[in-house]
């Protein structure tokens, strides 16, 4: 692949944008190629994902200096673009029956911001921000960063952010409720692994469900809430991690989850 690369250790699979050069902005290809190598890592029994970029940045948003699929002298589609590549991938992001955690290794800027948010846990380096600039450029906020944002910190500063386009700190981020995990530069991709290695050891239908049971919590009413946290505890409930959980409870040992 010639954007991203890929890296397996045990159940984890690490995704990695790769173009350094460009502050790892992303192209089409990009999301080919992130999809591609998802589908692969699932099919050989991946358990979790780690997202991260490659050098100084995790990722500058969009690059613009590629042209953006228009005709010299014609304004692109962008609508088109966002149809065909972001929101596809984001949607596979929040659809993956593994968790996503994101090794935000610098720092994240327009989409970008939508690639670190959409993981189920954010790692973030201390010299890492958030910029949601796109007012700056004549544009608004897309790739769910609206959603991602506003339902994190809230209207005034999801507004504030979107409005100014101001940089906001890793550690700012972390005390307005946007991240929760900031450490120094070094240690992100270790801990961000580790932390996906301990998903990946843990009940893979309960990882799953619990994704999709707070996503739904976002959008629903309690009742309907109740009523999916009753269904998903009956599937599990007779599932063989839970028999695995109840007996190892008994035998006084850890539990040995297989993901069934």
């Amino acid at each position: 692949m010639a954007e991203i690369t890929v890296s397996t250790q045990g159940a984890v699979t690490t995704l990695t944008i790769a173009r350094p050069a460009t502050l790892n902005a992303l192209t089409p290809q990009v999301f080919t190629e992130l999809t591609a190598a998802m589908d692969a890592a699932l099919a050989a029994g991946t358990r979790a994902f780690v997202l991260t970029g490659e050098g100084r940045f995790f990722c500058s948003g969009a690059d613009l200096g590629a042209g953006l699929g228009a005709a010299a002298g014609e304004a692109p589609d962008l609508g088109a673009i966002i149809d065909a590549h972001y929101n596809p991938f984001l949607r596979k992001l929040a659809a993956l029956p593994v968790p996503v955690i994101t090794a935000m290794n610098g720092p994240a800027a327009g989409a970008g911001v939508s690639l670190a948010l959409a993981g189920d846990v954010v790692v973030a380096a201390r010299s890492a921000y958030f910029s949601l600039a796109f007012v700056n450029i004549g544009l608004v906020p897309d790739a769910g960063a609206t959603w991602l944002v506003a339902r994190s910190v809230g209207r005034a500063r999801a507004l504030e952010m979107c409005l100014l386009g101001e940089k906001l700190p890793a550690e700012e981020a972390k005390a307005a409720g946007l991240i929760t995990r900031v450490v120094d530069d070094a240690d992100v991709l270790a801990e961000a692994q580790a932390l996906a290695a301990k998903l990946a050891a843990g009940p893979a239908l309960a990882v799953g469900a619990i994704r999709g049971q707070v996503a739904f919590a976002l959008d629903h009413d309690l009742d309907a809430v109740l009523g999916l946290e009753r269904d998903n505890q009956r599937h599990l409930g007779r599932s063989a991690d839970f028999a695995e959980a109840i007996a190892a409870f008994g035998a006084k040992r850890k539990p040995i989850f297989r993901g069934e």
